[in-house]
């Protein structure tokens, strides 16, 4: 088995999940710029490969959502495959180290809280979704 086919069959799966959970995909500087400009809540997900993200934060994206308040702009980034996408990503998350994966919630392109990656390993999906949807609680309008 040739190992890079398979990892990016695994990448093509981790992307595919995240946007048929409803989040527009950011692959470039300018993407994600263009993202974050929009007035309002954004949810951003920093998706990556690694077991926590797969099992636990991909499946927490698509189920927080599915509540009576929830941002209004869903993205996603991809760490270790877009790189310059996430480093811009990143610098919109003042106050917080690089985490992957991990889940930023902005109001007008200004950070107001972060879900890390030390808040996602170890939990389950569940957990990772109640988490997020207090934050919905606390920053978010009901749809």
């Amino acid at each position: 088995m040739d190992f890079d086919l398979f990892m990016q069959d695994v990448v093509n799966v981790a992307r595919t999940d995240i946007k048929e959970a409803g989040y527009e995909e950011a692959r470039t500087p300018e993407e994600v710029d263009e993202a974050l400009a929009r007035e309002g809540t954004t949810l951003v997900m920093v998706n990556s490969t690694c077991g926590c993200a797969g099992g636990v934060a991909r499946p927490a994206a698509g189920n927080a959502i599915h509540y009576d308040k929830r941002p209004d702009h869903l993205v996603t980034v991809f760490a270790g495959q877009d790189k310059e996408a996430t480093e811009q990503a990143r610098t919109y998350f003042e106050g917080y180290p690089p985490s992957s994966p991990c889940f930023a919630l902005l109001k007008d392109g200004k950070i107001l809280e972060m879900v890390e990656r030390n808040e996602i390993e170890g939990h389950s999906a569940m957990e990772v979704s109640a988490k997020l949807q207090g934050l919905f609680d606390q920053y978010c309008e009901e749809v």
